[in-house]
């Protein structure tokens, strides 16, 4: 095995390797706390690789014999899912379909990767207008189009890139579709988590540029996709009253509301969904990261179409049918996040440290914005240079974080995470901000 001192190294030689510079040990690494195999140092994991996982490192439930059992069986195997099916993926979907899925969401496609679950969406609303308008009226699909927002990111693979606009690095050069992007009108929060801006006239700008390319688009929009939370574009919050609007205009105009919740679902929220905060039902939801297994499930609004994709053999599909592993590992997730009460945990750590990133904001001034939900947190900096430097320092003081939009920092904690941990993170953070830097 490699020497854990040469791991970068040999990684060097044949690929990028501008990641974290510890070497996670599988072995050591244990609930919130990440172990590098290299230094010997703990970090506080407030990443959880990018939000994808829930319930931290060595869980007792994830070492019990008869799920390794199972978990070396089925990855001594690959079976095509879409076609042949198993007791293991059986028990995944009764579980998942059982208590993630909301009532009335009858329809599920599971595939790997979060960009192809929101792709599929897509396919979903491409084909569901299609059908609606005539398909004789669409140029083979060719026509049609998904609304989607500013400051999103929804993936990379083909259609997604036409959706993404946050760092332009990640979608320049290569071919995108002229899809209308409108103002994503997000909630700026003082420091008593009131709203700071003027959101009624940010949305009714959005709301001015959504009509504009309905007219733009006559009867030409399949869908319109928002985050509910949008993640890397900035942690940018909506009011209830906007989503709302957006159900509203895509019943009006026949296009499908689609929610991207591949890094916001799963629980992180301290609700299965993050939309269920708000209590406005969209159509197809994409889901990924902490679930393991990424996909879509959709509700009775696609049956308007009796040939939907979802009735239609082969319409949409993969080879995998998502990864009979990662569908045995998903539903041990289940059954230690409803088991051990996580969601309820997770919502009460998350607002304990937003108060604490609120009281520190008040104290220092050197952050703002302070706003979060679950284990979904952020606040603002000065500039993007202040914020990288912070993200320097506390790596530097063993926590990790993520960067989000051009200013703001992100934490995404697992489900477990301690009161105590909670205040070592603000510690930190704490031990971070110079005094009486105002932003």
């Amino acid at each position: 095995m490699t020497n854990p001192q040469n791991v970068h190294e040999t990684l060097t030689r044949h690929q990028l390797t501008d990641g974290y510079p510890m070497v996670l040990d599988l072995e050591k690494s244990h609930g919130s706390w990440i172990h590098d195999s290299r230094s010997g140092d703990e970090y506080l994991d407030f990443f959880t690789c990018f939000a994808s996982w829930p319930v931290g490192y060595g869980h007792p439930a994830l070492k019990e014999a008869k799920f390794n059992e199972e978990l070396l069986l089925v990855a001594r195997n690959k079976p095509a899912n879409s076609d042949l099916y198993t007791t293991h993926m059986a028990d995944f979907v009764d579980a998942f379909a059982t208590h993630a899925t909301p009532d009335g969401f009858k329809h599920h496609f599971w595939v790997a990767g979060g960009s192809l679950a929101v792709e599929n969406a897509l396919k979903v609303a491409f084909d569901w207008k299609a059908h609606k308008v005539g398909a004789d009226k669409v140029d083979d699909g060719n026509a049609l189009v998904i609304l989607h927002f500013r400051q999103a990111f929804h993936g990379r693979s083909g259609y997604t890139m036409s959706l993404t606009n946050t760092v332009k690095d990640k979608v320049a050069l290569f071919p995108k579709f002229d899809w209308p992007r409108v103002h994503n009108p997000g909630i700026e929060f003082d420091l008593d988590g009131g709203i700071a801006n003027d959101i009624e006239a940010s949305e009714a700008k959005a709301k001015a540029e959504i009509e504009a390319a309905f007219a733009k688009f006559p009867n030409r929009i399949a869908g319109i996709i928002i985050e509910p939370m949008q993640g890397e574009g900035g942690d940018k919050h909506f009011r209830t009253e906007f989503l709302q609007y957006l159900r509203d205009v895509a019943d009006e105009k026949e296009a499908l509301l689609l929610f991207d919740e591949v890094q916001t679902g799963f629980f992180g929220s301290g609700k299965p969904w993050l939309w269920q905060h708000h209590g406005v039902v969209p159509d197809v939801v994409a889901f990924g990261k902490k679930s393991q297994v990424c996909g879509i499930y959709a509700g009775p609004r696609i049956d308007e179409v009796p040939q939907n994709v979802f009735e239609t053999s082969s319409r949409i599909n993969s080879t995998w049918g998502g990864n009979l592993v990662d569908m045995v590992r998903s539903r041990k997730f289940i059954e230690i996040i409803t088991g051990d009460k996580l969601m309820d945990n997770v919502a009460q750590r998350g607002a304990e440290l937003v108060d604490g990133l609120r009281s520190l904001a008040k104290e220092k001034g050197t952050i703002s914005n302070v706003r979060g939900v679950g284990s979904l947190a952020a606040f603002t900096l000065p500039s993007p240079e202040a914020r990288n430097g912070m993200m320097k320092d506390l790596l530097d003081r063993k926590l990790l974080v993520l960067a989000s939009g051009e200013d703001s920092i992100r934490f995404r904690m697992p489900l477990i995470i301690t009161a105590d941990e909670v205040q070592t993170a603000l510690d930190r953070i704490s031990d971070s901000l110079p005094a009486n830097v105002r932003a």
